[in-house]
């Protein structure tokens, strides 16, 4: 498996990657990547896990035990049940974001994916999300799995990110240039 040596240099992308190998090896890196997406959904909805997960005064086996009643609710698979102990036990909760995050980019790369981070002034249609990604897919020579946000300051216009790459097609930066310009 060909990995990135900033992911493999990260904690958290050792902890991806010793997660991915096992979740390889048991054909279950799909349920794995989507256990990790409750995982994440729930960070974001619960003040209380996100605090109990960067808490330092939280004792391993409080953590643990937290963490396996929060496994047992989204119905999170044996593995990554076991992984979330692991990450208490380590005390190495407050990972957690950026372990989901390298496991995803792991996980693309295996499947020939490239994620584009898509940032527009208002929501984008459906017919308008597929006709950026099979563009993006052409440029890229790979497929191309979007996420989307909505940023109101853009005004216009789209910011794309894939990677280190950055097109930025706003109309605020387009402004911003011509402000720059006519500054000269």
């Amino acid at each position: 498996m060909d990995i990135s040596a900033g992911i493999q240099a990260s904690l958290a992308g050792r902890y991806a990657s010793a997660l991915f190998d096992l979740a390889s090896e048991n054909g279950t890196v799909t349920a794995v990547e989507s256990d990790l997406e409750k995982i994440e959904a729930a960070l974001a909805e619960s003040n209380e896990l996100s605090l109990l997960t960067t808490n330092p005064k939280v004792s391993r086996a409080a953590a643990e035990q937290a963490l396996a009643g929060v496994a047992k609710v989204l119905g999170l698979s044996a593995l990554s049940q076991n992984f979330l102990g692991v990450l208490a036990q380590n005390r190495r909760l407050s990972q957690l974001p950026a372990v989901i995050r390298a496991f995803r980019a792991i996980a693309a790369a295996q499947r020939g994916e490239v994620t584009a981070e898509v940032t527009s002034a208002h929501a984008l249609t459906d017919a308008q999300l597929d006709q950026l990604k099979a563009k993006l897919t052409a440029r890229e020579g790979r497929t191309v799995k979007l996420t989307t946000k909505v940023d109101p300051d853009l005004l216009g216009g789209l910011v794309v990110t894939i990677g280190s790459k950055r097109i930025d097609a706003s109309i605020r930066t387009r402004l911003n240039s011509l402000a720059q310009a006519m500054k000269a």
